[in-house]
């Protein structure tokens, strides 16, 4: 009987195999890395190879708008119902918006108020949703090469859906609104009350810090307020709602479900004052109460020196005697 050989390869697939499970821990430890050099590195890896594999993610793609477009056909009914009420509705309200509008382009033309020209946007498409349990984000095709800075505002075609954080040359990642470490300054309509809205992962983030909740309604417009120049002022973000236990939160007005294309504004630092010398400053406060008389100046009386005294050169006058 034929003695068996030695079987290699057992022990070199475990060692691949070891090799393999080594690279990946190592590669998600170093995804997870939160640090300036650590998001470079990843930037530059995600402008290298995201863009060549784009014909890999097309088939994965088709197929998730074959099955959101399935998922889709149940609610068609029911929407169109609902759009044929809103039109009804709309009827009243056409001739209504349209003396609103003349109203406003009188108040315009008597204020002489003037809109804001220079906010412009930059149009980029969302390539992949790199979103985690721990992170909310997605990656557009625009970078540091279309003049993308870190920090400008992104939105859709109907609201702010987060920032811009971290700039590779080709691509950019965009922190949306939902993510715990996004924290914004916004205003609720009308009653003018600020808040702050922060994630907390849910596509319902809180609203936090309103200083009286009692003016505020569900169904509220909710703004940015352009507090600390993060964010341009007056861009919808959504309305308020709220839940059974009765805290505040925000239903976003972005359709978070589908980020295709999205809009990076270009935000512009405020102009700093540097001449203070026009401002008029308040009188200074008078003092109250009767004031004491001013105290008499001390005269310096000069010595005379005494008959017989002969002052010699660089010596001092004697002192006079009472």
């Amino acid at each position: 009987m034929a003695r068996k050989g030695y079987d290699f390869a057992t022990p070199v697939r475990r060692i691949l195999i070891g090799l393999l499970a080594l690279l990946l821990v190592s590669l998600f430890l170093f995804w997870r890395v939160d640090s300036p050099r650590a998001e470079a590195m990843r930037a530059e890896f995600v402008d290298r190879f995201v863009p060549g594999f784009e014909w890999a993610m097309t088939p994965l793609t088709q197929v998730t708008r074959m099955v959101s477009s399935l998922q889709s056909y149940s609610r068609i009914y029911a929407q169109n119902q609902e759009l044929r009420r809103e039109l009804q509705k709309m009827q009243a309200w056409k001739e209504a918006a349209v003396q609103l509008e003349q109203e406003n382009a009188k108040l315009l033309a008597q204020n002489n108020v003037r809109l804001d020209p220079s906010l412009t946007s930059i149009t980029g498409q969302v390539l992949t949703d790199s979103g985690s349990a721990f992170r909310q984000s997605v990656l557009l095709n625009v970078g540091r090469r279309d003049g993308v800075v870190d920090g400008w505002a992104v939105m859709d075609g109907l609201g702010l859906v987060g920032r811009i954080s971290g700039v590779g040359n080709q691509t950019s990642r965009v922190i949306l609104l939902t993510d715990p470490s996004s924290r914004i300054p916004v205003k609720i309509q009308p009653s003018g009350q600020n808040a702050l809205l922060t994630g907390d992962n849910s596509i319902l983030p809180t609203l936090d810090f309103i200083e009286r909740p009692e003016n505020v309604r569900p169904g509220d417009r909710v703004v940015s307020s352009g507090d600390g120049g993060v964010f341009p002022p007056d861009i919808l973000v959504g309305q308020v709602a709220q839940r059974s236990d009765g805290r505040l939160r925000l239903r976003m007005a972005a359709d978070y479900g589908r980020l295709e294309f999205l809009r990076v504004l270009r935000s512009h630092p405020a102009e700093r004052l540097e001449d203070g010398g026009a401002l008029i400053l308040p009188p200074e406060a008078a003092p109250i109460g009767p004031q004491l008389p001013p105290a008499p100046a001390a005269r310096p009386q000069a010595a005379a020196p005494a008959a017989g005294t002969v002052l010699r050169a660089g010596d001092a006058a004697p002192a006079e005697t009472p």
